[in-house]
């Protein structure tokens, strides 16, 4: 046994994304020794729509994150378009800001690096064991021992099948899965709008992002895909330039990828927020739909929710039995109205016809727009 498999940490945790990243500085912070781990090296990009809701700013500051001196690209407008080509315009207050996951994940990897954490990328945690009140973590090179894991291994892995979760099961049906296709591209747009256009079985959202570049983003059902022969280039011909929009996007815009990222198996089932005694956060928790625009925002808060508890944990404030309902409470309490009405809104856009009667009822009642935005974000924390 060598010595890392000896050293027994206060909290590991399995995903470096943003929840992963946000908690481990956290906890760091509160003189916590912590490892985490993260399958992919550090930097890289990731299947994201990368608009950040306002009420995630103050909190990213708060953690080192110098958001003020990047003048980032702010979001105050929303463009909405069905498969038909009919559009609502709408103002967003207080909006948001758009940053590329390269960009941030890098940077708070450098401030997790900074604070004291024991980063492990290019490491996949094949299997998390509890017994005697820790974790064991087994990973190819190594086992770690921890008094808590927290586990922010994104929207399906390998340790959600181990663990045979709920949503795995209703996984299974590919009506239910849906794919993800991110670009980043050049194009001559408003810096302050985020246009989300609707497509059959799909949307895809473009704003800008940092480095005078815009992020185009795609999500839609499985079986489009699997209708075009599993080829992305045809699908996109197919399907979702049918939207005259979007027809002129794809065949204007400049990719700066040679390949589109792409990601697959998502699933918006219910998750629980405490599983065999994990802590689960971002998406391993629940997965908002990228339509409303918030996955990231919602990571970003229920890693300070996570710290909190974890922190009177671990400083014997509580027991684990504590921990884990507390923890399951607040983060329902905190996130469910979202998640609801992010499905309730997905159905909408997500039928064709459906989308097309949707868009043009909504016009002429902005206070309906209002509170459908107003559902999907929420206060700062």
């Amino acid at each position: 046994m060598n010595a890392e498999t000896e050293m027994l940490y206060d909290c590991a945790i399995v995903g470096g994304g943003l929840a992963g990243l946000a908690l481990s500085i956290q906890l760091a912070k509160q003189n916590k020794k912590i490892i985490l781990f993260e399958k992919e090296t550090y930097p890289f990009h990731k299947v994201c729509g990368e608009y950040i809701a306002m009420e995630s700013w103050n909190f990213l500051e708060s953690i080192g994150v110098p958001l003020t001196e990047m003048n980032l690209p702010r979001i105050k407008k929303l463009r909405v378009s069905s498969p038909n080509g009919n559009i609502i315009e709408h103002s967003l207050n207080p909006g948001g800001f758009g940053i590329s996951r390269f960009t941030l994940d890098k940077i708070l990897f450098d401030i997790a690096l900074k604070n004291g954490v024991t980063v492990k990328d290019k490491t996949k945690v094949d299997d998390v064991q509890f017994a005697d009140n820790n974790f064991t973590i087994n990973t190819f090179a190594a086992n770690y021992i921890a008094k808590l894991v927290c586990g922010a291994f994104g929207k399906r892995s390998n340790l959600d099948v181990k663990m045979n979760r709920d949503f795995i099961a209703k996984s299974k049906n590919d009506t239910a899965n849906y794919v993800g296709i991110k670009y980043h591209v050049k194009a001559n747009l408003a810096d302050d709008v985020i246009e989300l256009h609707n497509f059959k079985d799909g949307y895809c959202g473009i704003s800008k992002v940092d480095d005078n570049r815009y992020c185009l983003c795609y999500l839609t059902s499985a079986k489009n895909l699997k209708d075009n022969d599993s080829s992305i280039e045809r699908m996109q011909q197919n399907v979702l330039m049918k939207n005259p929009i979007l027809k002129k996007y794809f065949t204007e815009f400049e990719s700066l990828y040679e390949t589109p990222l792409a990601i697959s198996q998502i699933n918006f089932s219910k998750k629980a927020a405490v599983e065999n005694h994990i802590i689960m956060l971002g998406d391993a928790a629940g997965l908002i739909t990228p339509l409303c625009g918030n996955g990231m925002s919602m990571a970003l808060h229920a890693s300070k929710i996570a710290s909190e508890w974890c922190v009177k944990f671990l400083n014997n404030e509580i027991n684990r039995t504590t921990l884990e309902k507390e923890y399951a409470l607040q983060w329902h309490t905190t996130f469910n109205k979202r998640l609801t009405a992010g499905r309730i809104i997905q159905y909408f856009f997500g039928n064709q016809t459906v989308s097309n009667i949707f868009i043009s009822s909504l016009k002429p009642f902005p206070k309906i727009v209002n509170k459908l935005v107003a559902l999907t974000h929420g206060d700062s924390f």
